[in-house]
């Protein structure tokens, strides 16, 4: 943003600099156009004197050759003065020499004659001389006024491109401070926006690894868990169940509520308007209780008495709308059904209205026809006439639009979507027309009644009547004015919560899917409601990241819990093995048992007394006990060949039975000690093997992330190098390009420096012609 300020100030600049420097030619050609001018002017005075000076020079030798002439003309003058006393003596003498002096004075008149024709011409020539000499030298001051003038209009030119010079100069320098300063700021910018490059790239990667991530997660989720994609068909996707938007029905339930209340206001003003106008017809222009009323008033009264069965259904209609409302619901216009009942309701009070319509008519025209009615009471009716025909048809025009916005509900094809939004804003129209038919008749009727109060047959009966039909007419004035605001300031909330319905598609394709949407969406409600139980504690978030992080880095991964887990099942196969091996070796070892207590039972019968078959019986008991649970179970001190791994023990005699026995009993006892030691042993060392090779795994895997990391993190250097030596290229660019622009900005300012000093110069050269020249005028 700063360079292009920069670039758009220097731009301004340059365009400025080229303006005053085409001003600069302009004046520079001028003053040489100027300075031509004062030369040849020059030029033009010098030969000007020169040729004042010859015609003085000839003034000055015709002077001269005059003033010789007249004083010879006076000599002459008195020659002859003193000739003419001489020539009265010597009359005589005379007569010869008169001749002479005749001759020689016509020679003399002659000569001056001449003398002062040419003294005249003179005259003439310096007469002329002088007047071309007075108007060139006019012609001069003029001249030399205007050269002034134009010379003070140049130096405040030259003032004033000084001043604005001096000004841009000024101008200049400071922006270049603030260039450098902004520069310096810029330089500080670009290294925090280096840092943050840095930082939004790594937000950036961590960014994609999270989004790539869940991409594949739910990529893996669709293909695994979603059998089948149902918004990819409309028909499908008008089944789905919409997001619940309460607020939506809230507010479309509160609507419906304002609308049922003005609907029934509208309906007890046409209830009352309706049965008013019956009693007026029973009681104008005939009253029924004096005379009787014409057939066609009976017939109209008999229709309108029936008013209510027309009225009442559009209440009914409207509530039953409003009750269709409910929170759970989805209120569009696909799944009112209950607009269908009102259409139907309105339909049939339009075929009401159109039904009385000629016999109301008919009526108003036999009033006018009656003797009392006057031309204004006439004129009040015709126009009511004409109102009335207007209300039937704003009546008709609303039942279409009401008609076509219950289309919906009923019929899929009969109301396209893209059409719902004029018909609703047709449907303000119809009602703020309603609203201006009913001031008409308001307007209408009430100077009718004003008219009717002044006739002198008007009863009590009647001005009450006629107030009280005025008083409806007021009231549904009120409540059509009511109802078309209402519409009018919720028309848009309408035309905005006609998408609310499935997503990614058209809406509801017919009615029988929206039926179907809400039936699965009181099923989903249900069943949501038969899922709610108690959430069960769960762990923090932080806990859980620690428990996930040490589950990473233990040693004991999935793998190898897994391998355990494999080998401790080979263990217990094994173990069972050998304790089936070990029952068999005990089974074997009681039969063996059985048989020598029973030999030696036959032997001790003979030789031993009771004492002795009780302690061998004793001995039985206790094999035998120990034989179900152990594999090595006590004997009794008799020969028995055994081929587990104590070895193969042997009875030798009945006098060392008790040692042999006591010694069996330590060298078993010893082995079975030897063998759960070893076997401890043996279950260590493979635990401990087992948990070494976790262990080894576990580094290995990590040693591969470590060496990953540090591949990705070399490529984040390398990545951030080039940055920054990109960053550094681009500063640095930018540096140049500031040091070329001020110097370009500092070699103009050079150049305007020395245009303004040659113009000063100039200017200073023709001031001091100028006023070379008005000396010279003056002095001449």
């Amino acid at each position: 943003m700063a360079s292009a300020e920069l670039q758009g100030k220097y731009q301004k600049l340059a365009q400025e600099y080229s303006k005053l420097r085409a001003q600069n030619q302009v004046l520079k050609k001028g003053v040489v156009d100027e300075q031509a001018n004062s030369a040849a002017l020059k030029e033009q005075l010098k030969m000007k004197d020169q040729s004042l000076r010859k015609l003085q020079q000839e003034m000055d030798s015709l002077t001269f050759r005059n003033l010789q002439l007249a004083k010879r003309v006076e000599l002459l003058q008195d020659e002859l003065a003193l000739s003419e006393p001489r020539g009265k003596k010597n009359k005589k003498s005379g007569e010869s020499s008169s001749q002479l002096s005749q001759e020689q004075k016509s020679v003399f008149d002659e000569d001056l004659q001449k003398k002062i024709e040419e003294n005249e011409r003179l005259h003439i020539q310096f007469f002329e001389a002088d007047e071309q000499h007075k108007h060139v030298e006019a012609e001069l001051r003029s001249r030399l006024a205007t050269l002034e003038m134009e010379a003070a209009q140049h130096q405040a030119v030259v003032d004033g491109l000084t001043r604005k010079y001096m000004e841009t100069i000024e101008k200049l320098q400071n922006d270049k401070a603030k260039l450098e300063v902004k520069s310096q700021t810029l330089e500080k910018e670009a290294k925090e926006c280096r840092l943050r490059t840095e930082e939004c790239q790594l937000q950036l990667k961590n960014l994609h690894e999270d989004l790539s991530s869940r991409l594949e997660e739910s990529l893996s989720i669709i293909s695994e868990k979603v059998p089948f994609n149902d918004t990819k068909y409309s028909q499908y996707n008008a089944l789905n169940v919409p997001v619940h938007n309460r607020r939506h029905q809230l507010k479309m339930r509160d609507i419906a509520g304002q609308a049922l209340a003005f609907v029934q206001d509208l309906v007890k003003g046409l209830l009352n308007f309706h049965t008013y106008t019956e009693q007026r017809i029973q009681i104008f222009p005939v009253d029924s209780a004096i005379d009787t009323i014409s057939p066609l008033n009976q017939k109209f009264s008999q229709y309108l008495h029936e008013n209510a069965s027309y009225v009442r259904p559009l209440e009914e209609g409207m509530l039953h709308l409003f009750e269709s409302i409910t929170e759970d619901t989805v209120t569009v216009l696909e799944t009112t059904v209950k607009l269908k009942t009102f259409s139907e309701h309105l339909t049939s009070y339009i075929c009401f209205l159109r039904k009385i319509l000629p016999y109301q008519l008919k009526s108003l025209e036999e009033e006018c026809e009656a003797s009392l009615c006057t031309s204004a009471l006439r004129a009040r009716n015709l126009e009511l006439s004409q109102d009335m025909k207007k209300m039937t048809a704003v009546f008709e025009k609303l039942q279409t639009y009401i008609g076509l916005l219950a289309l919906p509900s009923t019929e899929p094809d009969g109301l396209l979507r893209t059409n719902y939004s004029s018909v609703l804003t047709h449907v303000g129209a119809a009602l703020h027309g309603f609203h201006d038919v009913m001031k008409d008749i308001s307007k209408h009727y009430s100077q009718k009644a004003t008219i009717e109060h002044e006739l002198p047959t008007a009863t009590q009966k009647l001005i009450t009547t006629n107030d009280c039909i005025l008083s409806s007419v007021v009231a549904l004035t009120n409540g059509a004015g009511k109802i078309a605001s209402f519409f009018s300031n919720n028309v848009d909330y309408f035309v905005a919560s006609l998408s609310y319905g499935p997503k990614t598609a058209s809406g509801f394709i017919s009615p029988l899917s929206a039926e179907c949407m809400l039936q699965y969406k009181k099923k989903a409600a249900a069943y949501m409601k038969a899922l709610r139980k108690p959430l069960l504690e769960s762990v923090p978030y932080e806990e859980a990241l620690a428990n996930r992080r040490v589950l990473l880095s233990s040693t004991e991964s999935r793998e190898g819990l897994a391998q355990q887990v494999q080998q401790s099942l080979e263990k217990i196969s094994k173990l069972e093995q050998e304790k089936e091996h070990w029952m068999l070796e005990a089974q074997l070892a009681k039969i063996k048992l059985e048989k020598e207590n029973q030999r030696t039972a036959d032997k001790l019968k003979s030789t031993s007394s009771g004492q002795a078959v009780g302690v061998a019986q004793e001995g039985a008991t206790v094999v035998t006990a120990a034989g179900q649970e152990d594999a090595s179970a006590k004997a009794v001190p008799v020969p028995v060949h055994s081929t587990s791994l104590i070895g193969i023990l042997t009875r030798t005699s009945d006098s060392e039975a008790p040692d042999v026995e006591s010694r069996e009993d330590l060298i078993r006892n010893h082995y079975m000690a030897r063998i759960v030691e070893l076997t401890s042993q043996l279950q260590l060392a493979d635990s401990k093997s087992v948990h070494f090779y976790a262990e080894c795994r576990a580094l290995s895997k990590r040693l591969a992330l470590a060496e990953k990391s540090k591949e990705a993190l070399a490529e984040e250097m390398k990545v951030a190098s080039q940055n920054n030596s990109r960053l550094q290229d681009e500063l640095t660019t930018t540096k140049r390009s500031y040091e070329d622009q001020l110097s370009m900005m500092s070699d103009h300012l050079c150049s305007m420096n020395e245009t303004l000093s040659k113009q000063r110069e100039e200017i200073d050269t023709l001031k001091m012609s100028s006023k070379g020249n008005s000396k010279k005028n003056k002095s001449r």
